[in-house]
């Protein structure tokens, strides 16, 4: 367990085995969470049930149990490691005397505080939002004065004054803001697509290494970390892919025509297990980056032990967003901290299924480059190009 620091929130960790098989990487991603949203925890209550508790979700007397935690421990908040109704949240709050949140309002939690772009607090509002709409009344009136608290970050009921029409007013301006957004987005991808540069996105569950390697393709600065959520706001760089270091140069001068086989790529927000469904949905106009794209690099933490369980995750969702038949290559990242050699695999058809890799230090790059050129070919319109001259133009 972590020490109690001084301006640090604390929380007691609340997380019941229901016969689910992913039951300890659960836990441990909301350990995680909680971390990154800031919180130090001082206990984990853990239990068994064959179904929760319609009342309490844990049971009286695990709720006993989480009531002399906080006794002990004098933690600020208690964190379950489940979705609880608003009426269980009710009960909860008024046996325990302290806040009490879910995995979703943590999840947003930390969505509010990474966000950066304008779009991106736009997202993260709306899905907060929509989470309150179904819980004013089950949660601490005094939430707006609570600013800097854990799962009290955003709206806050104060500032809403538990006015549903309010809300509903709110909701309404996002999503038009949402809108104009999107369609802003789809003027940039006709125009790419006028220009026949094939778009690619990056995939892949929460600290897979997704920005770290777009950083290393691209020579970008995106934010980078060994932590979940690091990167909110998808991000677009166009690369070259042929030549040496001084034509890549001189193309960047010529017309798209002449500069040969350039990439749109795109970093996008990572995945995790049980994603609020509020949270794709307010993201959906970034994620259509993700369901316009000619090919997704799904980019694997080949280093975890869990890595085929997330793997099904980030494809639960991709489906769920109608990305499911985007033709897919496994980036099988993190290879430097096993003893794996860099290379492409293939499968039965010879069409590239996955490539192994490690995007931090950079072996097995070419190997992906190569592959996106190899895409790029065939996914290539058999149209005559005019050749470029600079006497033409």
């Amino acid at each position: 367990m972590q020490q109690k620091t001084a301006g640090s929130e604390t929380a007691v960790l609340v997380s019941l085995d229901l016969g689910e098989p992913d039951y300890a990487e659960s836990l441990e991603e909301l350990r995680l969470l909680a971390e990154t949203a800031g919180v130090s925890t001082l206990a984990i209550i853990e239990g068994k049930r064959q179904r929760p508790d319609p009342a309490l979700f844990a049971g009286s007397g695990k709720v006993e149990e989480i009531a002399e935690a906080l006794s002990v421990h004098e933690a600020d908040v208690v964190i379950f490691n489940h979705d609880l109704s608003p009426a269980q949240m009710r009960n909860l709050t008024s046996k325990l005397g302290v806040r009490v949140i879910d995995r979703t309002m943590l999840i947003l939690d930390i969505f509010a505080q990474r966000a950066q772009s304008h779009e991106g607090k736009v997202q993260v509002e709306l899905a907060q939002l929509r989470y309150l709409a179904t819980r004013l009344v089950g949660m601490n009136t005094d939430m707006g004065q609570q600013k800097h608290a854990v799962g009290a970050r955003g709206p806050g009921e104060t500032k809403l004054e538990l006015d549903r029409r309010k809300l509903d007013k709110r909701v309404h301006l996002l999503k038009e803001r949402l809108e104009k957004s999107r369609r802003h987005r789809q003027v940039q991808r006709r125009a790419r697509n006028r220009g026949e540069v094939l778009s690619v996105s990056i995939v892949g569950y929460t600290n897979a290494g997704k920005s770290t390697l777009f950083n290393a393709l691209t020579k970008a600065n995106v934010y980078a970390a060994n932590q979940l959520f690091a990167t909110l706001d998808t991000t677009s760089r166009r690369i070259y892919l042929e030549g040496p270091a001084d034509e890549i140069e001189e193309s960047a001068q010529l017309p798209t025509a002449a500069r040969g086989q350039e990439v749109v790529l795109s970093d996008t927000v990572g995945f995790i297990r049980h994603l609020p469904h509020s949270l794709v949905a307010a993201f959906r106009s970034t994620l259509e980056e993700t369901i316009q794209a000619d090919l997704l690099l799904h980019v694997v933490d080949a280093n975890n032990a869990n890595r085929d369980a997330q793997v099904a995750e980030v494809n639960k969702v991709l489906e769920e967003i109608g990305a499911q038949d985007i033709p897919q290559i496994l980036v099988l990242n993190k290879i430097d901290l096993q003893d794996v050699a860099p290379g492409i695999e293939r499968d039965e058809y010879g069409r590239i299924a996955a490539i192994r890799l490690s995007a931090k230090t950079g072996t097995g790059l070419d190997d992906l480059r190569a592959a996106l050129v190899e895409v790029r070919d065939a996914e290539a319109v058999e149209e005559p190009v005019q050749e470029w001259h600079p006497l033409n133009n």
